[in-house]
């Protein structure tokens, strides 16, 4: 296993980490990511901890807490040498979710502590906000993110698929008034799905944050277990949780190269997918999700794959995303205005 530091903090974290979001006791809510009961749950959480993994995420929505009590009761021999994190934040539908939702002040005090409960643990090590929340002053919500630092249920804070703009707002405020700041954030990358590239990147670099990834595979697309027929069936999950929403030709374009580089390589297509993002400069650690043991043991040995120029060449080319008007990827600067702006830099 591959170790680095999360973003600047000193915290030690595997470039692999377990994702716990298919884990239930029988929550059927989200069938088709909803699949890991009990004992393959200790038996995925065994595995990973004899790759090496130390890290593992889940969120207290996840089968309605469920995933939280199974991750928390499989780790709990092994909580002083895991880093465990979950979320908090995302909004229901409802009268009981009119209060037990969002990033109010009050709903994250109260959150925090059903989560340490059915994690079974007396803290947090990262303590994630899902989503934004437009309901909620930007204020409010830091500063009970503060609190529960302070109150020694958290030791980091960190935030899940905001925008780059409110991240820099919301880091200028912890900043300026002295609170627990943001020193991570967990996002949607994979091939399929560039945008962090545009402007997040760059933002999370130059205020030193790091990134842990979800869905590096696009829900499994780039597995290559699915066929364009598959994709017009009723019982897949992307014909009723189709949230990333990538292009379908450029996927199914795509696929073709994937399979010619990763047998080049004696690897999988996932492996292949997984260590491309290892190499991207701002990933930290990649989330795996499984509903099956062979599916982790497969997804452990990117760590081995070695992309070189060309393969990395390749899969750029492939993948690369079109500009878009205002981002940082919209300016075009050709080979020779770029040599002359590096010679007259200091």
């Amino acid at each position: 296993m591959q170790y680095t530091q999360l973003g600047s903090t000193g915290l030690i974290v595997s470039r692999l980490a377990l994702g716990g979001s298919t884990f239930t006791q029988g929550d059927k809510s989200l069938g088709a990511f909803y699949k890991v009961g009990p004992e393959l749950a200790d038996e995925l959480v065994g595995k990973a901890l004899d790759a090496g993994i130390n890290y593992f995420d889940t969120a207290d929505v996840y089968a309605s807490g469920q995933s939280e009590e199974l991750l928390g009761a499989a780790l709990k021999p092994h909580r002083d040498r895991v880093v465990l994190s979950t979320k908090v934040g995302n909004r229901g539908a409802g009268n009981r979710e009119l209060l037990h939702s969002g990033l109010s002040r009050r709903h994250i005090l109260w959150s925090v502590d059903q989560s340490l409960k059915r994690l079974g643990t007396d803290w947090i090590d990262y303590y994630i906000v899902h989503k934004t929340d437009v309901f909620t002053p930007l204020e409010e919500t830091l500063e009970a993110l503060d609190a529960v630092v302070k109150a020694g249920k958290v030791r980091y804070i960190g935030y899940s698929n905001w925008p780059a703009w409110e991240v820099a707002n919301a880091i200028a405020e912890q900043k300026a008034r002295g609170l627990a700041r943001f020193s991570h954030g967990q996002m949607y990358y994979s091939l399929l799905g560039r945008d962090v590239e545009r402007d997040t990147t760059a933002m999370m670099r130059h205020f030193g944050l790091g990134m842990t990834v979800w869905s590096p595979l696009a829900y499994g697309f780039l597995a290559g277990k699915y066929t364009a027929e598959d994709m017009q069936k009723d019982d897949n999950r992307f014909a009723n949780f189709d949230w990333l929403k990538f292009d379908r030709d450029q996927a199914f374009a795509l696929l073709p190269i994937l399979e010619e580089i990763a047998k080049a390589k004696g690897c999988s297509m996932a492996q292949l997918a997984i260590a491309w993002l290892l190499t991207r400069p701002q990933v930290d650690s990649v989330l795996l999700g499984a509903t099956k043991t062979h599916q982790l043991e497969d997804n452990l040995g990117a760590v081995d794959v070695v992309l070189d120029a060309e393969d990395l060449a390749r899969l750029d080319e492939a993948t690369r995303n079109a500009p878009i008007y205002p981002s940082s990827d919209w300016v075009e600067i050709d080979g020779l205005v770029r040599k002359r702006l590096g010679a007259h830099r200091k």
